[in-house]
Formats: C-alpha cells, structure tokens, sequence
C-alpha cells in the first residue's frame, strides 16, 4: 500500500466535448489540481502531459515543476494580474470577474501554449478549480462548446473536494490560503456563470472578448486543430 501512488487531485480528460467540426480528442487537454512527483492518473487518461500550464503565483510553486522533468512548463500567474492596490475580492464571482478584466492578455497566453502544444496539454492551480476553472471555460467556449457544458465541467471539482484539500495542505502557500473565506472553497456556478455572461455578452462574444484581448484568428484555427487532433504528434 505504501508503494502506491497518489492519483494527481481532480484530474480529468475533456476528450469528447462536442466543438466547432469535431470533439476534442482523447489526451489534448486535462485539467488537474498541483501535481506532485510521482503521482499516477486515473485509468484512461494519458499521463504524463507534455506541456503544462501552470497558474499558480510565485508564493504557490516548487523550486522546479513536478513534471519538469519531460514536459515544457508555461508559467502564467493569472491572479499577478490584478490590479495593485485594488479592494480584495470578497467572494468568488467577484475573484473570478477580476481576473477577467485584468488578465485578458495572460488567458490569451494560456490559449497559445494550450495550442502549441505537441500532444496532451495539462492546465493547473492549485485546487484546479478557480484559474483553471476560468482558463479551461474559455478555452472551450473559443473552440464553440456549449456553455451548458463548460458549466457542468466546472461543477465537476465538487465532487474531488477531498482530494484536492489533502493536496492543497501539503503544499506552499497553505497559510495564506487559512485566512480567505470557507465560500472560496466551494464550487459555485454564479462564479463561472459572471464571466460567461461577460464573454457572451461582449461585442462579437467570446471570440470578440478574446481578439480584444490579443487573440488572433490564427491561434483559435490551431486551438481548434489541437482539440480536434487534427495533428497529432505525440
């Protein structure tokens, strides 16, 4: 028992989400918590990724990634980018429409390694619920899912709420993690329904709110082929 390894926390494989002239094919985009070394996955999903998008700040990360070792490791910080001095968010649809204002430029970051991507792509926090809750929402609403569900996705981290508490209480930044309210804990759909509304409603919608923020055509053309598996290489 004690050789086994530890599942990565909240880890799944979007593979078969219906969009724009497909599905996404098996091991193109997971979504987890923190891994750590050694940690195993799930029967059925490809393991260990190739790319890794990491979204935790600086206070949450190792001296070197986990998964250093045979995967390129794309650092984007999105709650860097709120702004300084700005009152702290009080609740999570508040956290969440921060993030969307400030960080338009670092989700687009996160689009692009998501697409270069030469075979499966990991997007992580460290609960992988909030960041990668919003990243994963948009990628897969510029790739044409339904919202429906994007939504039912995001509600899915509820269920490794154990898990990934486990997870986050071994890890850097536990401390500052003690003083935020118990709701940052939850998983709530007004949270990640206030950002779709945002993106829907904006001119030209999602792909609008995405060019605005330094999007091109060509990175949803590739984001759409790495979904679809148009080619894949690993």
């Amino acid at each position: 028992m004690g050789d086994m390894a530890d599942l990565v926390p909240n880890l799944r494989d979007l593979h078969g989400v219906a969009i724009d002239g497909g599905s996404v094919a098996p091991g193109r985009l997971l979504r987890s918590a923190a891994p750590a070394v050694g940690d195993a996955a799930p029967i059925g999903v490809v393991w260990p990724p190739v790319s890794v998008i990491d979204l935790r700040s600086a206070s949450e990360i190792e001296p070197e990634h986990p998964l250093a070792d045979g995967a390129t490791i794309h650092r984007v910080p999105l709650l860097g980018a709120l702004r300084p001095g700005a009152a702290r968010p009080v609740d999570l649809p508040g956290l969440y429409l921060g993030v969307v204002e400030s960080a338009g430029p670092m989700l687009v970051d996160v689009v692009r390694a998501i697409s270069s991507a030469p075979g499966p792509a990991l997007v992580h926090c460290a609960a992988g619920k909030d960041r990668t809750g919003i990243s994963v929402a948009l990628t897969l609403m510029l790739a044409g899912a339904d919202t429906v569900v994007v939504v039912d996705d995001y509600l899915e981290t509820a269920k490794h709420r154990a898990a990934i508490d486990a997870r986050l209480s071994a890890t850097a930044g536990h401390d500052h993690r003690l003083t935020l309210p118990a709701s940052f804990f939850e998983t709530k759909p007004d949270a990640i329904g206030g950002v779709i509304e945002v993106w829907e409603g904006h001119t030209g919608g999602v792909r609008g709110w995405f060019g605005d923020a330094g999007g091109t055509d060509d990175d949803l053309e590739r984001l759409l082929g790495h979904l679809r598996g148009d080619t894949m290489s690993a």
